[in-house]
């Protein structure tokens, strides 16, 4: 894994004030050092022989999206990925093929970018922006 995802999710776990464990580096570094968004096999895989206990890893992903370090996307196929959150990893919006399920991040959409007016009274408190489609390698 690479110094830089590791230094970076010490620091946003820092952040937090909560307390830093090995799997929450692990599990964060993993996010960040990636433009994909992960399946919890995908980061069991990516992990190695530093591989987590399911159990440890399904709360580790829940923890890092209640303190808002990840975010949590909803696939075609009711398969949860994941994606860091915050800097160049700010919530931004994703592709999702309709053939192959790949899903791809689309840093230029961010909720920022598409205007959302709520009726009076309303609060946002959390945005899923998701385009589906054709993938390049569908459309060939």
């Amino acid at each position: 894994m690479q110094g830089h995802a590791l230094d970076l999710a010490r620091d946003k776990i820092r952040g937090t004030g909560a307390r830093m464990t090995a799997p929450r580096v692990q599990v964060l570094a993993a996010m960040l050092g990636t433009q994909r968004v992960l399946s919890h096999r995908d980061i069991e895989d990516m992990l190695g022989a530093a591989r987590l206990d399911r159990v440890t890893l399904y709360r580790v992903l829940d923890w890092l999206v209640e303190q808002g370090l990840a975010h949590r996307i909803a696939g075609r196929d009711r398969v949860w990925r994941f994606s860091a959150t915050g800097e160049a990893h700010e919530t931004h919006g994703h592709f999702q093929c309709n053939r192959c399920g790949k899903i791809l991040c689309l840093d230029e959409l961010s909720a920022h970018s598409v205007p959302l007016r709520l009726p009076a009274g309303c609060r946002p408190e959390r945005t899923e922006l998701t385009v589906t489609g054709l993938c390049a390698e569908c459309t060939v």
